[in-house]
């Protein structure tokens, strides 16, 4: 399969909305057509939100219908932006939609990591084959199901003259390591836009901190950002991945009760957790240059720590490097779907862990679905 389009379907942990790619591969480079995000209609965000707040495995009951309504948003994506490109339906060869995270415990008895948006309805409203369930596979051969991203970075970033690492700032910030000469690695680092956007959402409604002017007006408080970066997952040794199950409400409100602040300080330390972190995270990595996608990449105030505090590494966008960094994560769901459909099994152990290659993704068409499998 060395041609065709392919739609790439993601809602981060940020949960706006579904992010929409368009991809066309030709000669097996990703070719980036046309990209939406659209928005989730406020009752159904409202219902996310306060489901996601709960810091517990949603129950399969409870799932149901937030499946259903997902499944039929993400499909609406995907018609619209084929529909906005002048591509047919008939003409997309699958889609890869990842869904929406609502829990991720890859350490559990058993690792589960559970995605909404039920590729059924998909394939029911689209007649697109659908590509799903991309981190199971990976999660039965004993890895951590995540980050996924690094397998496309490899493609597109990998420079035979310089080592490079290209971090993703969502909700979660992850890393990935392509030296020079090698193979890739990569792991989350820890919270990059989740913290900041609930601390906002508290102080200011409904709103993101523009450019990180916000946190630039406040002052970092010291003794909590020590107290922070104390917590023992930075210090865990990869692989590892992680989520709003442990980055969330429940593990900041203790730091805001033990070292009080005004809205802004506290902006100011979380945007510093998330540099810190980061450029911890790099330290004896001999990375030259950091390419930077993800949402995070437009906070200003967040870009200009991480680059001081990496003095001897260039810092810049991934749109630097030919691919808009707001669509790096939607383009590599289409990436996996096609890869998967050409049967080739991922070699993710040094990212996630994983005993053995695996197949990612689920395939559903016709009317039945076929499963990702562990490579012998």
């Amino acid at each position: 399969m060395s041609s065709g389009y392919f739609i790439g379907l993601i809602s981060g942990t940020s949960r706006d909305g579904v992010d929409a790619a368009l991809v066309l591969f030709e000669d097996d480079q990703p070719r980036l057509l046309h990209a939406l995000c659209l928005p989730y209609p406020e009752p159904l965000k409202s219902d996310l939100d306060e489901w996601l707040a709960a810091p517990s495995d949603p129950g399969r009951a409870q799932g149901g219908m937030m499946d259903e309504f997902l499944g039929r948003h993400f499909a609406r994506a995907a018609r619209t932006v084929a529909d906005q490109a002048g591509v047919e339906l008939r003409d997309i060869a699958a889609i890869g939609s990842h869904g929406q995270t609502v829990w991720h415990e890859p350490e559990g008895d058993p690792p589960r990591s559970i995605q909404l948006g039920d590729p059924g309805v998909l394939l029911r409203s689209t007649g697109v084959r659908i590509v799903s369930r991309f981190r199971q596979a990976d999660l039965d051969a004993g890895g951590q199901g995540a980050p996924l991203a690094p397998l496309l970075h490899r493609q597109l970033f990998h420079c035979p003259d310089e080592n490079r690492a290209v971090l993703n700032l969502g909700g979660i910030a992850n890393l990935t390591f392509l030296p020079r000469k090698g193979g890739v690695s990569g792991y989350d680092c820890g919270p990059a836009n989740c913290l900041m956007d609930l601390w906002m959402r508290r102080q200011r409604g409904p709103q993101y901190d523009n450019k990180g002017a916000w946190a630039a007006s406040g002052q970092v408080q010291q003794r909590m950002l020590d107290a922070m970066m104390a917590d023992p997952y930075f210090s865990r040794p990869a692989p590892k991945s992680t989520g709003l199950e442990y980055f969330n409400a429940g593990w900041l409100d203790p730091y805001l009760r033990r070292y009080p602040a005004s809205g802004e300080d506290v902006q100011a330390t979380l945007t510093e957790l998330t540099a810190r972190t980061v450029a911890s995270s790099m330290t004896d990595s001999g990375t030259e240059r950091l390419l930077v996608s993800g949402g995070g990449v437009h906070n200003l105030y967040l870009m200009g720590r991480i680059t001081d505090l990496l003095p001897e590494i260039k810092v810049e966008s991934t749109r630097h490097h030919g691919m808009h960094p707001d669509w790096v994560e939607a383009v590599l769901f289409a990436w996996l779907a096609r890869e998967r459909l050409a049967e080739r099994p991922q070699h993710t152990g040094p990212i996630t862990g994983s005993s053995k290659p695996v197949l990612l993704g689920d395939v559903w068409q016709n009317g039945s679905r076929s499963n990702g499998a562990s490579m012998r």
